[in-house]
């Protein structure tokens, strides 16, 4: 394995890896030579870290809520008391309370807001306090890898997942912060929007099995690949980016554009100028042409229904 994918002697953090995209993700870091430190929040933390110990990598468990703040200043030392450093953080874990908005009750919006947003705050925040430190102790910069988890859902707005795409909205803005205000110490922060067939996404999709006995469509082991990347030296010009990327494809988000730029003729807008002007740009318009990015569900050439957004 070249120098450029190799993760031989680096530590990965990767939450919510007990199952899914996240032990996917766990495994695939240390396929390629990472110490991993598995944080979920039952027995399968354990279960995931004995497989890649079981394979010929190291690997510790921590058990635990990322929704606790503490959490993370816990997994950053544990990845260095462990093993020496910290250089990748994948930020996976969650949790799905989907209801229409009209539905949404405190606790369906509390609980998703605390474990994918906050979860990943608290993580990313202790990982940052390690990595500066570590840049002022060396004169320059270290090795850091932020790996956040966004969704589709936040393109689309999910209309059954209100909770779950401001989240992932959140999480996505996070990620921008995050690539800006420490890639002066070396890290790189990226977000992907995965999909991929686990227990928490088994409502959503058909079956996708490959025509001749191969590797699911929807596997999330090809998610895994392309986060092993991310988490790779070869990455080191990747920053502040966000991927859709399941099946056989990876593919680069751009940014959102200025469409119309409507200018007050005197300096300052009276109502009836802004109807004169917007009222008719707007008459008759798509109702499907919003902020949100449905152009992105033409990607999709899986064949694989997907009655939701997932992650």
């Amino acid at each position: 394995m070249t120098s450029r994918i190799s993760l031989e002697g680096r530590t990965a953090v990767v939450t919510g890896a007990g199952a899914g995209l996240g032990r996917s993700e766990a495994l695939a870091l240390a396929a390629r030579g990472a110490n991993v430190v598995v944080n979920d929040m039952g027995p399968a933390a354990e279960e995931v870290a004995g497989e890649i110990r079981a394979l010929g990598g190291d690997a510790v468990a921590v058990v635990g809520d990322v929704g606790d703040w503490s959490m993370g200043d816990r997994l950053v030392q544990t990845a260095v008391e462990s093993f020496g450093s910290l250089d990748i953080l994948v930020n996976n874990a969650g949790v799905l309370r989907d209801k229409m908005v009209f539905n949404l009750t405190e606790s369906d919006w509390d609980d998703v807001i605390r474990v994918h947003l906050k979860g990943h705050a608290a993580v990313t925040r202790a990982a940052a306090v390690h990595w500066r430190a570590a840049s002022k102790a060396a004169g320059g910069p270290v090795y850091g890898r932020v790996i956040n988890t966004s969704s589709e859902a936040f393109l689309f707005g999910s209309p059954g997942q209100p909770n779950y795409s401001a989240a992932k909205a959140g999480i996505t803005a996070l990620t921008l912060s995050t690539a800006q205000g420490l890639s002066r110490y070396g890290v790189r922060a990226n977000a992907i929007c995965p999909r991929a067939r686990t227990g928490m996404t088994a409502h959503v999709f058909g079956d996708g099995a490959g025509a001749d006995g191969g590797l699911d469509i929807l596997a999330p082991e090809r998610v895994g690949t392309f986060v092993a990347h991310l988490a790779s030296p070869a990455a080191e010009g990747i920053n502040g980016q966000v991927f859709v990327v399941y099946g056989d494809m990876v593919a680069l988000m751009a940014a959102p554009t200025v469409e119309r730029k409507f200018t007050a003729a005197g300096g300052v807008f009276t109502p009836e100028e802004l109807d004169s002007q917007l009222t008719p740009y707007f008459e008759g318009r798509d109702p499907y042409r919003t902020y949100a990015a449905f152009s992105v569900a033409e990607l999709d050439t899986t064949g694989v229904e997907n009655t939701a957004a997932s992650r």
